[in-house]
């Protein structure tokens, strides 16, 4: 049996992964054994038809994971784009996530979300928040993978507490959790969490956002500059090594090509610590633990339900 989660698989590049520069994509062996590439593509903040270009670009390049949500307004986007690319739907891990104003209906609104998609089911759906009904929404989602809408389910945003919550009053436990993880938070105790519990770790904002002014800080430029990379590069690599999915987002087809090809290098022991210096307890670029910034997020949850 493949491991749970957390051995790094090599595949070679089939003809469907053209662009995998080093002939190698790494994978993540989900608790039901589906393999999930560890990186993706993501479409966060991109307009519907500008997505629908950049994915074409992004499956063109050699990406064959993508990531979007209902709340990103661009899954008509993403699905065109798959069709434009001509790419066929089976060699593409499709993530989308269901909003929280959707939980109340949480099946229905997949079955949407697999309209505009332009597809029969997505290899994994995400609830966006642990927010609202979230166990009714998750109930939603078991079914949803018991009747073959989504080949893995799993959640957005859950921290170490909301993790251990659903996990043991739910049927199916979460195969993966997706939250903020970058150089500056690894996000190390979510890990350890999310390891005994057999959850995949997926990252949001493996750039920070920008924040920081990351790609010119001068121990990720110092890393690249003797690896003959970009520090880009090394905060992907470092969050590979790490054994947390990727799906950074761009719109520019050089960085596209650049943000994929980190499979030819490989971080030092040194590399490693002097990453790890950089870690900042309580940095994040949106903190769910902080009141008033949930306070807000909620109030706007509110406003448009």
């Amino acid at each position: 049996m493949p491991p749970v989660h957390g051995g790094l698989l090599k595949k070679h590049c089939t003809h469907a992964q053209p662009a995998c520069h080093s002939g190698f994509m790494e994978f993540t062996t989900l608790a039901n054994g589906l393999q999930m590439p560890k990186l993706g593509y993501g479409v966060f903040q991109i307009d519907d038809d500008t997505t629908e270009r950049t994915v074409a670009q992004a499956l063109d390049t050699g990406y064959r994971m993508i990531d979007t949500a209902q709340a990103y307004f661009n899954e008509r986007g993403v699905g065109a784009g798959i069709k434009d690319s001509g790419v066929a739907r089976e060699d593409i891990f499709l993530v989308t996530k269901v909003w929280v104003t959707n939980y109340g209906r949480a099946y229905d609104s997949l079955q949407e979300s697999l309209e505009r998609l332009g597809t029969d089911h997505v290899d994994l759906v995400l609830l966006h928040q642990a927010y609202n009904d979230y166990y009714g929404a998750w109930r939603d989602l078991e079914r949803a993978y018991s009747d073959g809408l989504a080949s893995a389910i799993g959640v957005s945003n859950f921290n170490p507490n909301r993790m251990l919550d659903i996990a043991a009053f739910s049927d199916v436990t979460p195969m993966v959790n997706q939250i903020e993880s970058h150089v500056f938070r690894p996000a190390r105790e979510d890990h350890a969490v999310m390891d005994d519990l057999g959850v995949a770790h997926m990252s949001w904002g493996p750039f920070a956002e920008g924040m920081n002014n990351i790609f010119a800080n001068p121990v990720l430029n110092e890393i690249a500059s003797a690896h003959g990379v970009t520090a880009g590069q090394v905060a992907l690599r470092y969050l590979l090594d790490l054994d947390v999915i990727v799906i950074p987002k761009t719109v520019r087809p050089e960085r596209m090509a650049e943000n994929l090809d980190v499979f030819d290098f490989s971080l030092t022991e040194s590399d490693h610590a002097a990453l790890a210096s950089l870690e900042e307890p309580g940095f994040s670029c949106f903190d769910h633990t902080n009141v008033e910034t949930v306070r807000g997020l909620l109030g706007y949850i509110k406003e448009n339900m």
